[in-house]
């Protein structure tokens, strides 16, 4: 069916932080909106609300009509503990939630209760809706590449990215609300979402920091503003909005220098008219003792139409317009700390094998030089991560042999971003990783990547993906390192900070592995090596 999402007056924030206030927002069908804001800004607090996951703090959201069905596909794909494949599929499509409906209004109905038969001609229309009805043989010709009755717990981060794609593209909503959708998704998977997505005909709310793929995608733009703690949309698609976000803040800084302009302008002619005005009264009691009345009446006439037009220039600031000054920017600067130069060989793999499951990597050999800037690509499951972790001593060797030069300092940034997942305050898990830094030095560098007294005694796990990524980058930043090893670094971190990233590598000078389906950041960060990993086996 066609449908409509409306948003009207929406409020959301946390604690005393307000992140946006009076957000109206129209989804219509065909729209695809790209939702963009800083990390922290309420992207997906507003996907949460607009899917009703979480209750509004002021405003509605209604639907047109309104019993469409809402998708709402969470960045963080959750794997519950002993749900399969297949289980996980029904789960993400909506149909086990249908089907749950659909099976307790059938119970009812074979007990005689009131109105049973209502609430199963509704589970049955929204069954059918959400395509359970050939789920099964949809899902079987998927060609997924592994087993439907696995466990999730039991995919790996490729195969897991290609279960969530799935999900998507069985999907049968109305409304579509996909927060990070790009995140761990390969070449093809990012061609197959885009050509998912522009083929809607439902509207859809994107959060994307995938720039080229906003840029195939989006007929609108949605941008929290954190700073100004404004909300606007912006028609067109995701150039044009850099086009005319940078226009409209352009105009509103010249609007703010005019209006400053103009009211110091009128207050020094105020200030100069009570001087005039104040001279001329302190003239005429030095010549109290002057008889002619002439004078002492121009005097005093002439102190007073200097007081009146001071009076008038107040009243000229008192009417102008105020034009509040644009704030600036929380901007993120890095630099990635450099150690001493390592060995002229960083790291080597001679004939290495590496088994995990049904999987094996090589017989891989490799070597890294010193400096080499390798670009490391492959679909999803080819074997990218285990191939770093081969390199790094991270996994076992079935067979084969592994050399990591004298003193490499190695800086990483996981997929997982596993050294803030625990339950431990921000500030400790990331002083346990550089030791001998105190607690206020650890708190001002992790200021200056946007995490503040907020964040920094919360349990790390509990902190935003994108909040844990900067955390990581804040590291390489602490530690000098010399072999920098980036796994999927894009993954959840806003615009202006991947721009940051992309800066901070131009100028870093020791050796660097980078894995990412970025296209933009592929093209952004020069290289001179490329390396592919295709079905565990590595050329290049």
């Amino acid at each position: 069916m066609s449908a409509t999402l409306i948003a009207r007056e929406l409020a959301a924030g946390h604690g005393d932080r307000t992140l946006f206030t009076g957000l109206d927002l129209v989804v219509a069908p065909g729209d695809v909106i790209g939702l963009v804001g800083v990390n922290g800004a309420g992207k997906t607090t507003l996907l949460r609300t607009l899917a009703g996951a979480v209750a509004t703090e002021s405003g509605t959201v209604s639907l047109s009509p309104p019993t469409a069905n809402v998708g709402y596909l969470p960045q963080e794909r959750e794997r519950r503990a002993g749900e399969t494949v297949r289980d996980f599929l029904g789960r993400r499509t909506g149909v086990t939630a249908a089907q749950e409906a659909m099976d307790a209004a059938a119970i009812a109905l074979a007990e005689g209760e009131a109105g049973a038969d209502d609430r199963y001609a509704s589970a049955l229309d929204r069954w059918l809706d959400l395509g359970g009805a050939d789920l099964d043989e949809r899902i079987a010709e998927a060609g997924l590449g592994f087993e439907l009755d696995l466990p999730m717990t039991a995919l790996s981060g490729g195969q897991a990215a290609r279960a969530g794609m799935a999900s998507l593209l069985l999907s049968r909503y109305d409304i579509y609300l996909l927060d990070e959708p790009t995140n761990d998704l390969d070449l093809d998977g990012l061609a197959r979402l885009e050509a998912f997505v522009t083929g809607l005909r439902a509207g859809a709310v994107v959060v994307s920091h995938d720039r080229e793929f906003l840029t195939r995608t989006v007929t609108k733009v949605l941008e929290l503003d954190l700073a100004q703690n404004q909300t606007r949309v912006y028609g067109g698609g995701y150039d044009s909005y850099l086009q005319e976000r940078e226009r409209a803040r352009q105009h509103a800084r010249e609007e703010f220098e005019e209006y400053a302009d103009k009211k110091e302008d009128l207050l020094d002619r105020a200030r100069m008219q009570r001087s005039w005005a104040d001279k001329g009264v302190r003239n005429a009691r030095r010549k109290a003792t002057d008889n002619d009345k002439n004078i002492k009446a121009f005097r005093a006439d002439s102190s007073e139409k200097q007081a009146a037009k001071a009076r008038q220039t107040d009243r000229m600031i008192e009417r102008l317009e105020v034009v509040e000054e644009p704030r600036k920017e929380w901007e993120l600067r890095m630099e990635i700390a450099a150690a001493p130069r390592a060995g002229a060989v960083v790291a080597t793999l001679r004939d290495a094998v590496v088994r995990r499951g049904d999987f094996t990597l090589g017989p891989v050999t490799l070597q890294i030089d010193w400096a080499d800037r390798v670009a490391i690509t492959g679909a999803n499951g080819s074997g990218k991560s285990t191939l770093l972790a081969a390199l790094l001593g991270r996994v076992d060797l079935e067979s084969g042999g592994r050399h990591l030069g004298p003193g490499v300092v190695v800086g990483e940034v996981d997929q997982a971003r596993g050294l803030f997942l625990g339950d431990e305050p921000l500030s400790r898990a990331f002083g346990a990783a550089v030791p001998d830094w105190n607690d206020a030095d650890v708190r001002t560098l992790l200021a200056k990547f946007g995490l503040r007294s907020a964040h920094v005694t919360r349990p790390a796990a509990t902190l935003s993906p994108g909040e844990r990524t900067r955390a990581a980058l804040a590291l390489l930043q602490a530690r000098g390192v010399n072999l920098l090893v980036l796994d999927e670094p894009t993954n959840h971190l806003d615009l202006p900070a991947i721009e940051q990233l992309e800066s901070a590598l131009a100028g870093y000078t020791g050796t660097l592995l980078l894995v990412t389906h970025d296209r933009r950041m592929l093209e952004a960060v020069a290289t001179d090596r490329h390396v592919e990993v295709v079905a565990g086996k590595v050329t290049g």
